[in-house]
């Protein structure tokens, strides 16, 4: 008896373990990494003092951010927008989503990055 309740004991652990998933993780094939666009959307100046990696700089205050984006942007990728702290990428990515694109906002943008870095 004791043996049947250890060996059920191992099996519900061991299936148990093996279904576990988080539900804040959200799983992307490389694919999707691949179908991505990286925007910056601060100052030239900003972006020039640092960036991401692969990273586009439309800068949000450009009388012609809209023109621009039509023109460097794909709607068949998603797009991960950012600035320095997260106020202009949120005004940013609520026009790209108005526009038809699949967005992303990086939380806390660029200065919560370099802070992460340290």
């Amino acid at each position: 008896m004791k043996y049947s309740v250890f060996l059920f004991f191992l099996a519900f652990i061991n299936f148990g373990c093996s279904q576990i998933k988080s539900k804040s993780i959200t799983e992307v094939s490389q694919n999707e990494l691949k179908n991505i666009t990286l925007l910056d959307v601060r100052t030239p100046e900003e972006f020039n003092a640092g960036h991401l990696d692969e990273a586009l700089n439309i800068n949000w205050f450009d009388a012609d951010f809209q023109q621009q984006i039509e023109q460097h942007v794909v709607k068949d990728k998603t797009i991960y927008v950012y600035c320095k702290m997260g106020g202009r990428s949120a005004k940013a990515a609520d026009k790209l989503s108005a526009l038809g694109y699949t967005v992303v906002n990086l939380e806390g943008g660029y200065d919560t990055y370099k802070q992460s870095q340290n």
